[in-house]
């Protein structure tokens, strides 16, 4: 649906955001973007970390069980 995303469309897309929020919020914007991001990714790593550090002790469990 978004893969044929082509410079024109772009530049009306930073344009309507431009009229929007003024050329002053938008680096405020972007930090603000980017942060969550890194946050976001943050949390993922630590979950998946915190997965892979309690597999190993569902799987001695299950065998003890057996």
């Amino acid at each position: 649906m978004f893969g044929n995303i082509g410079m024109p469309e772009l530049l009306i897309i930073f344009l309507v955001v431009l009229l929007l929020f003024g050329a002053k919020r938008i680096p405020d914007i972007a930090s603000g973007l980017g942060k969550g991001i890194r946050d976001f990714k943050r949390a993922m790593k630590d979950t998946e970390d915190e997965i892979k550090k309690e597999a190993p002790k569902d799987k001695l469990e299950d065998k003890s069980h057996g």
